[in-house]
């Protein structure tokens, strides 16, 4: 096969173009025949319609805010002593480089794709070898909304604080979990180079004195927090652009797939109405996933189902639960838990591996992510039941 700008030249009309057919057009016939055609594409188009304006741009601002901060903390040695701290900590658990904890820390803070902007810095991703730089996904996703999931679940009541700290642990061992096995992935895709430092302006030189040396910017004091917020701020306005497409295309799928019809049961056309797919597909496994986290009811399923696509979705679903009695303090540290890791993934997952140039790596990103998030949550309902028992 020739190969032209990373494609391959293959035949005009294979089997493969008719499998394609059948699944693109049954796909939609079936949402279609549910919904009702026209309705099916105007709640399309309203739910891409509303996360461009509500969620993309208000991901953009962040990361244009928080690549500012990382600029700054870059070119003040900031990320540099944090990287001294918490390697002994981050390399042996993580397997990456301590200065990777702020990002961490950014997504904590706010949400996945804030460590977009720490990866695009140069004087943060110095530190790290090229295997190393994708993995930095599944570390941003697993801490993503982890400050707003945590005081929400508190806020639900003074017996579920333990449980939404129980939940933070969780989500830190689901994310080692989901490192780890995507820098098993990283290191078989860059093979040989592997190793190396990643971007071309470390020399060789450089790279062995990393923990030793930084560059600055050559101008007085003034001059270098000015360039320094301006230019992180510009790479995140190039990293809101870069996850249109993912956000638009995957979170609307995932959408659809999760959410049911409007008020009254019935199709209006509105953004987020869809089939309740994945819920369904919750409840038929259900048998398996209940004694794993221990759930109280069935319908508790649906927390972490929806966490897949937008946590703050799945947040929704707490308090009624609570009022309904279907959950208790050990979900909330499972929900805490797979919320934290999860983050909705599922739709901020491509466009941060794009915003990353690791496309290709997007699909072992998110089955590492996946199990981890698993791990997060069985780890909680472990801890959980533990501490229980005195």
């Amino acid at each position: 096969m020739d190969n032209m700008n990373g494609k391959k030249k293959v035949k005009a009309v294979s089997p493969e173009t008719f499998i394609f057919l059948v699944i693109f057009i049954g796909g939609f016939y079936l949402v279609g025949r549910k919904m009702g055609v026209g309705l099916m594409f105007k709640t399309m188009m309203a739910t891409a319609h509303d996360l461009l304006l509500s969620t993309v741009f208000l991901i953009m601002s962040m990361a244009v805010l928080a690549g500012a901060i990382s600029a700054l903390l870059s070119e003040f040695g900031a990320i540099a002593l944090i990287n001294k701290i918490f390697s002994p900590l981050m390399k042996p658990l993580w397997g990456i480089p301590g200065a990777s904890i702020t990002g961490a820390v950014a997504t904590y803070l706010s949400d996945n794709p804030a460590i977009i902007s720490f990866a695009k810095d140069k004087t943060f991703t110095q530190y790290f070898k090229k295997y190393q730089v994708p993995a930095l996904c599944n570390l941003g996703t697993a801490f993503g909304m982890g400050l707003i999931v945590t005081t929400f679940m508190i806020a639900q009541g003074k017996e579920f604080i333990a449980p939404a700290l129980i939940g933070n642990l969780g989500a830190v061992v689901g994310s080692i979990v989901s490192v780890r096995l995507m820098l098993r992935q990283t290191r078989k895709y860059f093979g040989e180079h592997a190793e190396e430092f990643y971007g071309d302006h470390i020399s060789e030189g450089d790279a062995e004195k990393l923990g030793e040396v930084r560059f600055v910017r050559d101008a007085n004091l003034f001059q270098r927090v000015l360039d320094a917020m301006l230019e992180g701020g510009k790479n995140g306005v190039e990293m809101g652009m870069a996850i249109i497409p993912g956000v638009l295309i995957v979170c609307t799928l995932v959408m659809m797939l999760t959410f049911g019809p409007g008020e009254g049961g019935h199709y209006t056309g509105a953004a987020y109405e869809g089939v309740k797919l994945l819920p369904w597909l919750g409840e038929k496994i259900n048998f398996i996933i209940e004694p794993l986290f221990g759930f109280k009811s069935p319908e508790a399923i649906a927390f972490p189902i929806t966490s897949l696509g937008a946590v703050g979705a799945a947040m929704s679903l707490v308090p009624e639960f609570i009022k309904n009695g279907v959950v208790g303090p050990n979900d909330i540290a499972v929900f805490t838990a797979m919320g934290m890791c999860w983050s909705g993934y599922l739709s901020t997952h491509i466009g941060m591996m794009d915003a990353l140039d690791a496309r290709p790596l997007a699909s072992k990103a998110i089955i590492s992510h996946t199990i981890g998030g698993l791990c997060a949550g069985i780890f909680a309902h472990l801890v959980f039941m533990l501490i229980s028992m005195f």
